[in-house]
């Protein structure tokens, strides 16, 4: 098989809906066309799928995991552990993650970092003040904006946001304020402020945002970090993508627009809604049509 397409897990939360597009998470797995789950690929295929290396480091268990996120209202102020310290309170693995916004609201906004030098006892007193929100900057949001959530970095997605969110194998979240909301049977969801005081990376940066300047036909990297490699296309002209020297799964993810591919002689429709896995033995996509997509594939 040169690609595959999974029915998505649609999710519906307290402050809006996710659709999990392509999911390896224990009890929450995506299936492909044939019926076959996304692990169950794996360890039928191994590094064929995921690549030699990346079969190595992960075994049998999917690296990345790939959600659609609708927010009718606002998420909680949240952080993820890193991997190391996620294995120190018990868990298998931190998380990681990035944004791209699909579709925002003309008010649409969204949390990204601090915007001010707190300790960790001032966190812990803000946390109880409800002034959190005070220490953290605020973005208003756009289509195409892009934002990198390094484990650790305090963060949440307001309301009329829609957008493409990639991370690590993991449903980690500690989460530090929650707007007094309660869930359906009256009660306040659960805090997590001690475990997040101690993934918090309380260093201060000028700007969150990942700085890119958009261009039709042409790949543009918008995040590389040791978990992912991520790229946007928005293609209006054919393009072939080679993918002879690269050693992992590929993820098309489609954003606006439609259009088909061509793997390896493998035809395939493409339309925005839509996540595509292209096994590492693929040598080659061509793309036609007039689509705007992300690319994102794990470099181990």
């Amino acid at each position: 098989m040169k690609h595959f397409k999974f029915t998505p897990l649609l999710k519906t939360l307290i402050w809006g809906t996710e659709s999990w597009q392509i999911s390896g998470v224990a009890g929450n797995e995506t299936l492909a066309e044939d019926g076959s789950s996304l692990n169950t690929l794996v360890k039928e295929m191994k590094g064929q799928l995921v690549g030699e290396a990346n079969y190595q480091r992960f075994g049998d268990e999917f690296p990345l995991l790939i959600k659609f996120i609708d927010a009718r209202q606002d998420l909680s102020i949240q952080v993820h552990p890193s991997d190391e310290i996620a294995h120190r309170q018990g868990k298998p693995r931190g998380k990681t993650e990035m944004w791209y916004v699909m579709e925002s609201a003309a008010d649409a906004k969204l949390y990204n970092g601090l915007k001010m030098k707190i300790t960790p006892d001032e966190y812990k007193q803000m946390v109880a003040e409800d002034t959190i929100c005070d220490a953290l900057a605020q973005y208003p949001v756009k289509e195409g904006d892009c934002f990198f959530i390094p484990a650790g970095r305090i963060h949440a997605i307001g309301a009329g946001c829609y957008l493409a969110e990639i991370q690590q194998t993991s449903d980690v979240t500690y989460r530090i304020y929650d707007y007094k909301r309660k869930d359906k049977d009256g009660n306040y969801r659960q805090l997590h402020t001690q475990e997040a005081s101690e993934c918090i990376d309380y260093c201060v940066k000028d700007d969150y945002r990942q700085q890119y300047e958009p261009k039709k036909n042409e790949s543009q990297l918008l995040v590389e970090c040791p978990y992912f490699n991520t790229a946007v296309y928005d293609l209006d002209e054919p393009m072939e993508i080679d993918y002879s020297e690269l050693d992992s799964f590929v993820i098309l993810i489609g954003l606006k627009g439609e259009g088909a591919l061509n793997i390896d002689g493998d035809e395939v429709s493409f339309k925005a809604g839509e996540s595509i896995l292209i096994p590492a033995t693929a040598q080659s996509v061509a793309v036609s049509g007039s689509i705007k997509f992300l690319e994102t594939y794990v470099l181990s």
